[in-house]
């Protein structure tokens, strides 16, 4: 009896919850401060790399770590942010 209770109330919980779908990736990653596409897509467009083509992106977080990033151009000349890793180490330093 205490599990379904239990399940019921996490049914209710989730069901509250919600995404702004604007703002995801289709693969989920949101960009953060120090992402190419962090406040909205550049201004300037990549007019000359060939649709599909990936471009890479590496930056220090807030924290200090490196994070690599991988964007790849869309038809429309737009970025999508494909993938990230964030290197946590010590020894993951330049």
């Amino acid at each position: 009896m205490k599990n379904i209770v239990a399940i019921a109330g996490l049914a209710v919980v989730l069901a509250g919850c919600s995404t702004a779908a604007g703002s995801l990736n289709t693969n989920g990653i949101e960009p953060i401060p120090g992402s190419i596409t962090y406040g909205g897509q550049p201004r300037t467009r990549l007019t000359k790399a060939p649709v599909g083509s990936v471009v890479p992106h590496t930056f220090r977080n807030s924290l200090g770590q490196r994070v690599d990033e991988n964007y790849i151009i869309q038809p429309d000349r737009s970025l999508k942010l494909v993938s990230r890793r964030v290197y946590r180490g010590p020894f993951w330093d330049d």
